[in-house]
């Protein structure tokens, strides 16, 4: 018997590695469309529509239309259970349009975060139990990525060692979960926004998380070529008083990824994490433009900030369907150029500037 067990046969990494490349294709991200009833009931508030399935299922509907143009800088879109097994107006189902224009779907895993016993208001996130049959599932239904997220609060006293312990573990047992079901995991430890810190802090809590997830995952033999990670940019606290350039957000945010993650993962798609949508972008340029080196594709993996001002073009209204997919367009255009280091602004739609920050952020 090997001393080292493999879980994957070698045509098992080489999907997996497959996958992984061809979401980081350079000048390509990931639209992040699983928000949940919950959250995107929020969203839809914010524009006067009610949040029912037929609505959720038109949004979806428009954002998986816009065009031709989406495939060239949109590789992959994170789905939400309901729309998985969703179908557009001409009954084709969501999975089969994303992929008949070379678009990969992806599915969100977890069921959210729960109370981490003995820590003072940390979480851990739950999903563990029937994860593998859900996953072999979610590939017969056209999956082929996911998305886990953890996250993690920055305090005088947080995140504890049994925070960054636990929710690191999770993330290890999910991605080997994802990988025998020739699903990419993507592994997101978000270190959240809330807070006062300064850049520094928030540069070393990042370091922290970073090295507790991957030590977690050579612990579970992970196989790293086909995996992703969806980090935090490196941003001081939202109630800072001190604000930084994006030279100086980019750099912390490189130093801290060439301190913990390992080369052999194909790419790095950041969250934007209550960036406004010119803020993200501006930032992701920026990291993109550092001078260290980076052996990692650097991209996005954006909700909020590919979708504010898609909503406020749209407001629920079959008119607006068309000028609320330019705005998707013109975002993820953006985003593809900001992930190849070439944006030059001017770009900015209906909410480009507007705030997407909400305190202790769940999805």
């Amino acid at each position: 018997m090997p001393r080292f067990v493999p879980y994957l046969t070698n045509e098992q990494k080489d999907e997996l590695r497959s996958i992984a490349n061809r979401i980081v294709a350079p000048g390509k991200g990931i639209l992040a469309a699983d928000e949940s009833t919950g959250t995107i009931g929020k969203r839809f508030a914010s524009i006067g529509l009610d949040n029912t399935e037929g609505n959720r299922r038109i949004y979806r509907q428009l954002l998986f239309t816009a065009g031709p143009e989406l495939s060239k800088n949109v590789s992959g879109v994170i789905l939400y259970e309901e729309t998985l097994r969703q179908k557009g107006d001409d009954g084709k189902p969501f999975t089969q349009l994303l992929k008949e224009q070379g678009i990969i779907p992806g599915i969100k895993v977890d069921t959210g975060t729960v109370a981490l016993a003995g820590t003072d208001n940390e979480v851990t996130t739950q999903g563990l139990d029937g994860l593998a049959e859900r996953c072999a599932a979610y590939k017969k239904e056209g999956a082929d990525f996911a998305k886990w997220r953890c996250v993690l609060k920055i305090s005088s006293h947080t995140p504890s060692f049994l925070a960054m312990k636990e929710n690191a573990n999770v993330l290890a047992r999910y991605a080997m979960i994802c990988q025998q079901a020739g699903i990419v995991p993507i592994v997101e430890p978000e270190v959240l926004p809330d807070g006062d810190h300064d850049l520094r802090t928030a540069q070393k809590i990042t370091e922290d998380v970073l090295a507790f997830v991957y030590k977690a995952l050579a612990d579970h033999h992970i196989y790293l070529e086909g995996t992703l990670l969806k980090p935090n940019m490196v941003t001081a606290g939202q109630s800072s008083l001190k604000k930084y350039s994006p030279e100086e957000v980019a750099f912390a945010t490189v130093t801290a990824l060439r301190r913990t993650v390992p080369a052999a993962v194909p790419g790095v798609t950041f969250l934007s994490g209550g960036q406004s949508e010119e803020e993200a972008t501006i930032h992701l340029n920026a990291i993109n433009n550092v001078q260290l080196l980076r052996p990692w594709a650097l991209t996005f993996s954006y909700g909020r900030a590919l979708q504010a001002s898609v909503l406020q073009a749209w407001k629920g209204k079959a008119e607006n369907v068309r000028a609320a997919q330019d705005e998707l367009l013109k975002r993820a255009k953006a985003n593809g150029e900001a992930s190849l280091g070439q944006y030059k602004g001017g770009s900015a739609g209906t909410a480009a500037g507007q705030s997407l920050f909400v305190a202790c952020h769940t999805y």
